[in-house]
């Protein structure tokens, strides 16, 4: 139990620099790190990918806060939009997670695996969209939520790979965007945990000090050292080439991308 604590603490250490150095959100490291530690510690392999995207959405759900305070005591954060969105964020988020445990082991990774390839493209290319348009009203904001929160949920993310674009598409400024989808990533996070906890109850396959599909050993550990060193990361990032480090980081999520996929297939 030591060994493994120290092991998922290291984990954590990681997740927060890369996600404090390169602006990354914390699911897109966390997920595949947990997998390759659930499936060293022989895991049943049915529930090694639920119980990665459960307990990442759980560390989510503490770092979310902090950075959203940290951005709000900057003006950054555009609580009527979060309200606004909230509504299909937690919708889709929850139905999202009923949804996973329907499917297969194999469908997840490699869902998981075509949205990790589209994340390291867009870190490659450095593109923006293009600010065409103003926020949609109730309706497409709840429509918009509730896709957020699906893919969110079956990728094990705070949403903002999706919700930043989103944002910047309707005219938001960079900034604020990143801001307000850091807020975004609570509702998400409470939402996909609720969901991951109520879908996992009687589970069969399950290591002990499971709380439904969140595996509470690797948890905290995760969330105590990733909010430690995410602000140590985000210091680094004004003293090194972070366009450079994000190209590198890119070829790394494509490799390990490729290793998922060896895995599974």
């Amino acid at each position: 139990m030591m060994e493994s604590l120290v092991l998922y603490g290291l984990l954590g250490i990681v997740a927060g620099l890369l996600a404090g150095l390169l602006g990354v959100g914390g699911g897109i490291v966390i997920v595949p790190m947990l997998v390759f530690a659930f499936g060293r510690a022989g895991f049943a392999p049915e529930s090694i990918m639920l119980l990665a995207l459960a307990t990442s959405l759980g560390s989510i759900m503490f770092t979310s806060v902090s950075s959203a305070l940290a951005h709000s005591r900057r003006g950054a954060v555009d609580w009527q939009t979060v309200w606004r969105i909230s509504p299909g964020i937690l919708l889709g988020t929850f139905a999202g997670t009923a949804v996973a445990v329907l499917l297969s082991r194999r469908f997840l990774q490699i869902f998981f695996v075509i949205f990790l390839t589209y994340v390291a493209v867009q870190m490659l290319r450095g593109s923006r969209p293009r600010a065409s348009r103003t926020l949609p009203g109730t309706w497409g904001m709840g429509a918009a939520g509730g896709v957020i929160g699906l893919i969110s949920s079956l990728v094990g993310i705070g949403g903002g790979t999706l919700s930043v674009p989103f944002l910047v598409w309707h005219n938001v400024e960079m900034h604020r965007a990143i801001g307000t989808s850091a807020a975004i990533g609570f509702p998400i996070a409470v939402a996909g945990c609720c969901g991951y906890l109520i879908n996992g109850l009687g589970a069969a396959g399950l290591p002990p000090h499971c709380l439904g599909y969140l595996y509470l050993p690797a948890l905290f550990p995760l969330v105590v050292c990733s909010m430690l060193t995410a602000p140590l990361g985000a210091r680094i990032a004004h003293r090194l080439p972070v366009s450079r480090l994000k190209s590198a980081f890119a070829v790394l999520l494509i490799c390990v991308g490729i290793k998922m996929l060896w895995d599974v297939l």
